[in-house]
């Protein structure tokens, strides 16, 4: 039996999984313990975003890992995409995107890793839209918003049926097992093999370039505008703008 998910905390409907998997983790809960809801009040992204979903039609998870290992944004990436399928690639740093006409990315799922290394652990949140109907969603999660600062992606779905997601909680759950133990070469010619930026211009308050890739610690490789190149970490930036491939 897989260490990770259990024990399991189902709730009907919380504020945020993340939270009460928080709370589970200072109390003492074990490696692998689940937090799952079929509904999220106040769920949220980077930077404070919400993360909305209609009650029943996302997964939507918190796993607590002890002794979380470096590479765990990456690797919980992976594993997304593992159990979404082929067409999933990762946006850096932590969204789960489907390529859409016109080289236009949509969000399919989102990742949050909130950790605690004094200590060792952290909490990794994952929501997935494995059966959103997207014309049940606010207009400007269907649409996004046009290129400007820290613009949203507009939303994508596995279009499934609700009864997808336990299955679809199982195989995220086996994906992440395996990729959470194999070695870091793997994970980052795997991560490379799925980056959605790759070659996309891209801005943020420090400048802009041609996104190019991520380097041997997960920071993304921008290649400048004005010539050379830079590293920026996920804590550091806001990607202002996505634009087309070269």
């Amino acid at each position: 039996m897989s260490e990770l998910g259990h024990p399991r905390v189902h709730l009907r409907r919380t504020d945020s999984t993340n939270d009460r998997a928080r709370e589970l983790a200072a109390s003492g809960a074990p490696h692998g313990t689940l937090v799952t809801a079929a509904e999220q009040t106040a769920g949220r992204g980077r930077h404070g975003r919400r993360w909305s979903a209609p009650a029943g039609s996302g997964l939507l998870m918190s796993l607590l890992l002890r002794s979380p290992p470096r590479m765990l944004p990456l690797s919980a990436a992976l594993a997304v995409c593992d159990a979404a399928g082929e067409p999933a690639r990762i946006k850096w740093p932590n969204d789960i995107v489907v390529e859409r006409p016109a080289s236009r990315l949509a969000k399919l799922g989102g990742i949050l890793v909130e950790a605690r290394p004094q200590e060792g652990w952290a909490v990794l949140g994952i929501g997935l839209n494995v059966a959103v109907e997207l014309d049940r969603l606010p207009e400007e999660l269907r649409q996004g918003a046009d290129a400007g600062a820290d613009s949203p992606l507009p939303a994508a779905t596995l279009g499934l049926t609700p009864g997808a997601i336990e299955p679809t909680l199982a195989r995220l759950l086996s994906a992440l097992e395996h990729r959470l133990k194999e070695p870091e070469e793997a994970t980052l010619a795997a991560w490379r093999s799925r980056d959605a930026l790759l070659g996309r211009e891209v801005s943020w308050a420090g400048g802009q370039g041609r996104a190019h890739g991520i380097d041997g610690t997960g920071r993304l490789v921008i290649v400048l505008a004005e010539g050379g190149q830079t590293t920026v970490g996920a804590g550091e930036v806001h990607l202002r703008q996505v634009g087309d491939r070269a």
